[in-house]
């Protein structure tokens, strides 16, 4: 594995899941801890800091809820946590979730393109609010905490989904994400939207910083042309 990937911890107390995410993430070049419970969960993210938490809810000893409220207080670097929710799908554990200190949610079963797509466009989060990043691309910053995109010198206030839509893109500037890749990770699954909602939304979007660096890619989807 090369040097410097990003630090993911799993906490979950299902030896499968633990399994199937670990060679997922592990597939794509991402050092990966394990954790069987919330208490151990704590004590490893403590130990190796990681830059990225996947955090079950319904866990012995400790619920996810309450091992993301501790983690947010005792770590005070900004660490994304998804929370995974299992048979508490409802919008009372996923709001109580975003209550707690956690960053987004996936649903299981859990797709492992999603799934990498979401922990991309999480680290990619982190790391582009460190204005001092040099993989930032050029021109571009976004501050996730107001929505709002620096472009050229200019603040420009965006809507969630299109600050979203350009935040996938920017996770890596000249991969070409596919229809499917944005409507899951933006969008999500549960979400029922019309099939020229994307379209629409480049289109604000193109309005806002120009014609040339969102590229079409005929058939397949868009991409962030630097």
């Amino acid at each position: 594995m090369k040097e410097n990937v990003s630090k993911i911890l799993l906490v979950d107390d299902e030896p499968d899941i633990l399994s199937f995410l670990k060679y997922n993430l592990e597939k794509a070049n991402f050092k990966v801890f394990e954790a069987n419970n919330g208490v151990e969960g704590i004590e490893v993210a403590k130990k190796e800091r990681p830059d990225l938490i996947l955090l079950d809810v319904m866990m012995p000893k400790m619920d996810g809820m309450e091992v993301c409220s501790i983690i947010r207080e005792e770590i005070k670097d900004y660490t994304p946590i998804i929370a995974f929710l299992t048979s508490r799908a409802e919008d009372y554990s996923q709001i109580a979730g975003f209550e707690a200190g956690a960053d987004d949610y996936i649903t299981k079963p859990i797709r492992p393109r999603l799934l990498v797509s979401r922990v991309e466009a999480l680290l990619r989060r982190r790391y582009i609010l460190d204005s001092k990043n040099p993989g930032s691309p050029k021109d571009v910053f976004l501050d996730r905490d107001r929505f709002l995109l620096m472009f050229k010198g200019n603040e420009i206030q965006l809507p969630k989904k299109e600050f979203e839509l350009l935040e996938l893109l920017l996770t890596k500037p000249g991969k070409v994400f596919t229809r499917d890749e944005i409507l899951s990770v933006v969008w999500g699954n549960e979400t029922i939207v019309g099939e020229r909602t994307i379209d629409v939304h480049v289109r604000k979007l193109r309005e806002k910083i120009g014609d040339d660096y969102i590229r079409t890619i005929k058939g397949v989807g868009y991409t962030y042309n630097e």
